[in-house]
């Protein structure tokens, strides 16, 4: 088993009964993700909001946080997340927020502490840009959305 990559966490201190991060089992993915509303917040039909965690990270150099939709959440009740995954940058350090939407039928209400979205930690590889006059050719070429059949 390789070494743990380290995660610091800054807890807010308006937020010190809210969990930090959870793996919720053992080989689970990702970590938890709770809300830190204030008082519970009610996301209508269609509406977006920003639902704050309660604490920043310093994320590894090389690293990113990717944030994911529960699917409990989104099977039950159609909450997700609006950019799925979205990406915590490893020089960002401000508070995470995870971005809620509501596809479901009925109001859906947030409540303070409630588990809200998953982070899963994964590498980026270094990469750079580099302009070409040509690709290289592939069997697939330009063929684009839907192109193999639905």
């Amino acid at each position: 088993m390789s070494v743990p990559i380290i995660i610091k966490i800054d807890r807010r201190v308006d937020a010190a009964d809210v969990p930090l991060p959870k793996r919720m089992t053992e080989h689970a993915a990702g970590f938890d993700l709770h809300a830190a509303v204030n008082e519970p917040t009610t996301l209508k039909h269609g509406e977006i909001k920003l639902i704050p965690c309660g604490f920043a990270m310093a994320i590894p150099p090389g690293y990113e946080a990717q944030i994911r939709p529960r699917s409990g959440l989104a099977a039950k009740h159609g909450v997700t997340l609006i950019n799925s995954p979205g990406t915590i940058d490893a020089d960002y350090r401000g508070e995470v927020h995870v971005p809620l939407i509501n596809h479901g039928p009925a109001d859906f209400i947030v409540e303070r502490g409630m588990r809200i979205a998953q982070m899963v930690v994964t590498p980026v590889p270094p990469s750079e840009i580099v302009e070409v006059d040509e690709l290289d050719e592939t069997p697939r070429g330009k063929g684009g959305f839907g192109h193999t059949g639905v």
